[in-house]
């Protein structure tokens, strides 16, 4: 979609940087090497959101064991590659190849059970894996998945030039891919050429974050490097959030509808209370987790 037939909606005042916040180094399936940015500590200050992955190597020894089966209950997964393809099956049926520039979204509702495995023995693998609490009236649905290439997701230039990727919520009147009405997430990948600015407007009580994958930005005024995600502030005066390209930079905007409900998380089961955690643990026992959806 051009620049022309983008109406864009001016923040009149941007929300400020509360916190700089370095992922740490980890590991996750058969040993697929990672950085974990949105950690557990951080799942109350940024609900809905329980948990942001970034990945990239181009050593195949730190991704090639992918994601072998694993359950899941109680949320959403948003998967986003930006280089590689990967592979996802599940308990539901569902298959699917995650490529360049695709997302995955996944409802995991009521239990589901999937494996991610890298289709690629070289090369470059590179992307992010984000978390979405589901409200506890949602927690038991139906599973839910569909793939979507990048050709699928909406697109917009703005005249600065600044390159929109809509994976959900909606920027500037276009509607992204995935609608959520209760947790409303807002999800946009930005390409920013160098001195150039973009403006997207949140609702105030709306937790957001940056997270900056290329270059360098500042927010507000202030300065977040590479690799740092960036808390905002739930600033009641400002109307929303605007990113300055301090050099060409690729950023993550996240935003959504806080929840502000208790949050119980056990692996890969996140659930409102402990006994509906002892459940799942007893269901994935038992072989009743993906059963209905097998």
């Amino acid at each position: 979609m051009s620049s022309s037939t983008v109406q864009i909606t001016p923040v009149t005042q941007s929300r400020s940087v509360e916190q700089l916040v370095r992922g740490q180094a980890t590991s996750d399936g058969a040993g697929v090497k990672l950085s974990r940015v949105l950690t557990q500590p951080l799942q109350h200050r940024l609900d809905p959101f329980l948990m942001l992955d970034a990945f990239g190597s181009d050593n195949p020894n730190d991704y090639i064991a992918g994601f072998p089966d694993h359950p899941h209950r109680g949320f959403e997964t948003v998967t986003y590659m930006i280089a590689g393809r990967m592979l996802h099956r599940d308990s539901a049926g569902h298959e699917g190849l995650l490529q360049n520039g695709g997302v995955q979204w996944m409802t995991a509702g009521k239990g589901v059970i999937h494996s991610e495995i890298p289709q690629q023995e070289e090369g470059v693998m590179e992307g992010f894996q984000l978390w979405l609490n589901l409200h506890s009236s949602e927690k038991m649905n139906t599973p839910w998945y569909r793939d979507f290439q990048a050709a699928d997701l909406p697109h917009f230039v703005t005249p600065e030039g600044v390159a929109v990727t809509v994976i959900a919520g909606s920027s500037h009147g276009v509607q992204g891919a995935v609608q959520r009405p209760i947790t409303q997430p807002l999800y946009l990948d930005l390409h920013l050429p160098q001195g150039a600015r973009f403006e997207q407007a949140l609702p105030a009580q709306h937790n957001a974050f940056v997270y900056v994958y290329r270059g360098e930005v500042a927010v507000a005024g202030q300065a977040v490097p590479l690799q740092r995600m960036a808390i905002l502030r739930n600033e009641a005066q400002a109307d929303g959030v605007v990113i300055e390209a301090t050099a060409d930079a690729r950023v993550l905007l996240i935003a959504g509808q806080p929840l502000k409900e208790p949050i119980v998380q056990y692996g890969p089961f996140v659930m409102n209370s402990k006994e509906e955690i002892y459940q799942a643990l007893n269901d994935f026992r038992d072989g009743r987790l993906g059963e209905e959806a097998a």
